[in-house]
């Protein structure tokens, strides 16, 4: 049953903005089905919004990750799905998060918690049935405000105050909040970059410094999980441009030395690179004449296809680094051999270190954008066939030196041409 405290003092209803989009996304979204599924169950059940999406709600940004709390635990969380065919899995049971799975969404379920203790990188949580208690564990005030499906707000820290403010504020006693998870000093940055309408406060600036080592306890799982949410464009821009945020950042990313790039870009630039993804954007931060880049993919666990095409471009910076040698045949090697997005790279990260807008770069990205990767018209049967040259190596060497030379001359190749390299 809902307190008369939680109604009369924590509760707003906001029937403008805020409201009505809240009411969209639980009506637009199958997330109408997990509020019936929860608040069916019992009596005293229900079921909230919290965190990312209100917060981007408030903010006028797109709600995409949803987060749901609840009062149930986590066993009548299952059996509420279950009776409801909703499919679901155990994401993080031991911390209380279900996560159900509804057509293409996925709603994170997390029980109503209170810590017991904290080592900087897990806490050891208990349940609980106390709305308060869950937000007073949570970090910012941005991020602890509830919501049922008709867009009641529950936000007993003020952080809808706060994010139309612009202040970052942390929970209760700032070192208490950044010794419980480190993770949290990274997150500060990311929230001050893109909702901050205010100076940094030199006291929380101080305990993130006094704090800062601990971040080296957590696993490089979860600060490159971190780094890719910071890692767009516009929250790179700010973040380069704000002196002590780029400071923290490259104490605990050294291997980023070029990220104050993002604070040079012209309007063209930003622009073509709205859309940019996390490998590319960090190919321009860790990639320099050094061997930088191979010490971040060693540290960090990425993908063996990233790793490829982080060095791919890496590998070319390397050795053409003149926008002169990026002609349509040069760039053909790359595409044949490597692909098309490749290539796409490798032209993207030369017109983004340019110092002024190259046209020949916008013009070569268009025609390999549309360009199919050919075929190469000699085989080998053909060579065995007409020039009689046996099953072997000599074989697969002479064929080796016409494909080089067909993709030199722009996959295009001559009679004369190949009897030239079969007769060399």
């Amino acid at each position: 049953m809902k307190s008369f405290l939680d109604t009369i003092f924590f509760r707003s209803n906001n029937l403008d903005y805020i409201s009505q989009n809240i009411k969209d996304l639980t009506k637009k979204t199958p997330a109408h089905k997990i509020f019936k599924a929860i608040n069916s169950f019992s009596s005293e059940s229900e079921i909230r919004y919290v965190g990312g999406c209100i917060r981007k709600i408030i903010n006028k940004e797109k709600a995409d990750d949803i987060d749901l709390a609840t009062n149930l635990e986590p066993n009548q969380v299952c059996e509420a799905l279950e009776k409801n065919n909703i499919k679901y899995y155990e994401t993080g049971v031991q911390h209380g998060t279900i996560t159900a799975v509804i057509e293409k969404y996925k709603f994170e379920i997390t029980t109503l918690r209170e810590d017991i203790s904290t080592d900087g990188r897990h806490a050891k949580v208990q349940f609980s049935k106390n709305w308060k208690e869950d937000a007073s564990r949570r970090d910012f005030t941005i991020n602890s405000i509830y919501s049922d499906g008709d867009g009641n707000l529950f936000d007993p820290y003020d952080g809808k105050k706060d994010l139309e403010n612009g202040l970052v504020n942390f929970i209760g006693d700032t070192n208490k909040r950044i010794k419980e998870d480190y993770l949290r000093i990274l997150r500060y940055l990311r929230f001050f970059v893109n909702y901050s309408k205010n100076p940094h406060s030199l006291e929380v600036i101080r305990k993130l410094k006094m704090n800062i080592g601990g971040v080296s306890k957590l696993s490089k799982d979860r600060l490159l999980d971190e780094l890719k949410k910071i890692t767009q464009l516009n929250t790179l821009e700010k973040l380069a441009k704000d002196k002590i945020s780029l400071e923290l950042i490259q104490i605990i990313f050294p291997e980023l030395k070029n990220i104050n790039i993002f604070s040079k870009l012209n309007s063209t630039k930003k622009n073509m690179f709205k859309g940019a993804d996390f490998i590319f954007l960090l190919s321009l931060m860790i990639i320099d004449e050094t061997d930088n880049t191979d010490y971040f993919l060693y540290k960090f666990n990425i993908s063996k296809k990233d790793q490829k095409r982080i060095k791919i471009i890496d590998n070319f910076y390397k050795e053409k680094t003149q926008s002169k040698t990026l002609t349509e045949n040069n760039m053909n090697k790359v595409f044949y051999y490597d692909g098309k997005q490749a290539v796409i790279d490798i032209l993207n990260f030369m017109l983004i270190k340019s110092k002024k807008f190259e046209n020949t770069f916008k013009e070569l990205i268009e025609i390999y954008e549309n360009k199919l990767i050919p075929t190469m018209p000699i085989g080998a049967d053909m060579l065995m066939t007409k020039y009689k040259i046996s099953e072997g190596k000599q074989l697969g060497a002479k064929l080796k030196m016409i494909e080089e030379e067909w993709v030199k001359n722009n996959f295009q190749i001559s009679d004369q041409q190949v009897e030239n390299i079969i007769n060399n």
